[in-house]
C-alpha cells in the first residue's frame, strides 16, 4: 500500500522481524535522520508509564535527535530497573550503529505489559535495521509498529515554505486501549522542513490536541503513548518560527497528517465496524462540551447500542447527564446525522426506522446541542462488538 512512498529528504527507515513476536511477523523498526534533527514529543499522562517513555522524556530535553528505534510485541512497562536498563541498551546500541550520542536516540516499545525485553534479539535487530534502512521502506516500517492493528497507518502532506518544497510523512499504530491524553498508540512524524525547537514543540502539541486527543476506542489510557516529531531541515528553508512566513502552511500540513492518522486509528478500532463522530454544541464552554462528548463516546451502553444498530438516544441523554458538564435536560436536542431524535429533552415524532437507517451505516454522527452557550467539541469513536472482547480476553 505504501511500497512506492518515499520519506522526506534526509530520512531513512526499515522494519524487520527480530523474533520478538511469536508469530514471526515484523516487530522492530528504525527511523533515521542522516543529520541531527530538531525534536518534539508528547507522551502519555498515565502515572504508570513505560521505561521507553521515561527515557524519551529525558532525551527530549536535549532538543536534537538522529533516530527512533522501536519494538512491538512487548511494552517494556512495569519492568522495574531491568526495563530501564533495556531501554538504555536499545539507545546505546542504536547510537553505536549510527555514530551519534545516546541522547540523540528515542526508544519506543508497544505490546504486552510486564515481560522483559529480549535484549539479545533487539541488539541483533538494531544492526539489521541499520543495514536495511532506506528512504523507501515505509510499508515495512509501518507494519513493524503494529500489534492488534489490522493495517499499517501512514499519512503524507506536502507544502511550500520559504520557496522550498517541504514534505511531512507520519506513521502511527493503535487499535485498542485508546483514550485521549493519549492512548496505546505511537506516532512518528518526519519532515525535511527546518523548524525551531520551541516552535516544533508548540506545533506538535497543538496538532496532537486536535487529533490524537480527540479519539477514543475503549476509554483506556495506556502506559506507552508517544508522539514524536523530527525536523531535519534538508528542504533548505530558513528555520521556521511561529512568526515566520509559511508557518501557517506548515502547521496546517502537520495538523492534517496527525488528524488523518488519528482517524485511521479509530477506523481500525479493535473489533469495531462503525465510526462514530460525537459533536456537542451549545455548551457553557468548550471544556464543558468536551466533557459531554467524551462521556457519550466512552459509554459502553452507547457503544453496544451502536453495535446492535439501535438508536437508543436515552443512553445518550443519560451519559451527557452524568458528565461534569452542566446540562438542562429540557433544552437538549439530539440528531443522528441530520435526523432529529430529541427536541427539548423529549423524543420527536420521527419514525424509529429513520433513526435505525442512520445507525446502520458504517459512519455516522451524533450531534448534540445543549442550548446553554457557545462551547463546542468533537470526539471520534467507534462501536464495541463481541470481537473486541475476543481480542482482549488474554
Amino acid at each position: 500500500m505504501y511500497s512506492n512512498l518515499e520519506l522526506p529528504k534526509g530520512f531513512k527507515c526499515a522494519g524487520i522481524a527480530a523474533g520478538i513476536k511469536a508469530d514471526g511477523s515484523k516487530d522492530m523498526a528504525l527511523i533515521l535522520s542522516e543529520e541531527p534533527a530538531t525534536a518534539a514529543g508528547v507522551f502519555t499522562t498515565n502515572q504508570v508509564c513505560a521505561a521507553p517513555v521515561k527515557l524519551c522524556r529525558e532525551h527530549l530535553a536535549h532538543g536534537s535527535a538522529r533516530a527512533i528505534v522501536l519494538n512491538s510485541g512487548i511494552a517494556n512497562a512495569c519492568t522495574g530497573s531491568a526495563g530501564m536498563v533495556a531501554a538504555r541498551g536499545m539507545a546505546a546500541e542504536a547510537a553505536e550503529a549510527i555514530g551519534c550520542q545516546e541522547s540523540e536516540i528515542f526508544v519506543c516499545s508497544t505490546g504486552r505489559i510486564g515481560p522483559q525485553l529480549p535484549l539479545d534479539k533487539i541488539v541483533v535487530g538494531i544492526g539489521n535495521l541499520y543495514s536495511a534502512a532506506s528512504g523507501g521502506n515505509v510499508q515495512a516500517t509501518a507494519e513493524a509498529m503494529m500489534t492488534t492493528d489490522t493495517r499499517p497507518k501512514v499519512s503524507v502532506a506536502e507544502t511550500q515554505v520559504d520557496g522550498k518544497s517541504v514534505k511531512i510523512v507520519g506513521f502511527a499504530k493503535g487499535a485498542g486501549m485508546i483514550e485521549p491524553n493519549m492512548a496505546t498508540m505511537l506516532s512518528f512524524i518526519t519532515t525535511d522542513a527546518a523548524v525551531e525547537s520551541q516552535a516544533l514543540q508548540a506545533a506538535l502539541k497543538k496538532a496532537v490536541d486536535l487529533s490524537f486527543n480527540r479519539i477514543t476506542i475503549d476509554g483506556d489510557q495506556s502506559t506507552n503513548d508517544t508522539v514524536l516529531a523530527l525536523a531535519n531541515g534538508a528542504a533548505g528553508n530558513v528555520p521556521l518560527g511561529e512568526a515566520s512566513k509559511g508557518w501557517e502552511e506548515f502547521s496546517e500540513a502537520l495538523n492534517n497528517v496527525c488528524h488523518e492518522l488519528a482517524l485511521m486509528i479509530v477506523h481500525d478500532g479493535e473489533g469495531a465496524d462503525k465510526f462514530v463522530t460525537v459533536h456537542v454544541t451549545g455548551a457553557e464552554s468548550d471544556a464543558a462540551a468536551d466533557l459531554a462528548a467524551r462521556s457519550v463516546a466512552n459509554s459502553l451502553l452507547n457503544k453496544t447500542a451502536w453495535a446492535g444498530e439501535y438508536p437508543n438516544w436515552g443512553r445518550v441523554m443519560d451519559s451527557i447527564g452524568y458528565s461534569k458538564a452542566r446540562v438542562d435536560e429540557d433544552r437538549v436536542s439530539i440528531r443522528y446525522d441530520g435526523v432529529q431524535a430529541v427536541a427539548n429533552g423529549m423524543r420527536t415524532e420521527i419514525p424509529q426506522a429513520e433513526l435505525i437507517k442512520v445507525v446502520s451505516q458504517s459512519d455516522f454522527a451524533i450531534n448534540i446541542d445543549l442550548h446553554l452557550g457557545e462551547g463546542s467539541a468533537t470526539v471520534y469513536t467507534c462501536n464495541c462488538t463481541e470481537e473486541y472482547v475476543r481480542i482482549n480476553v488474554e
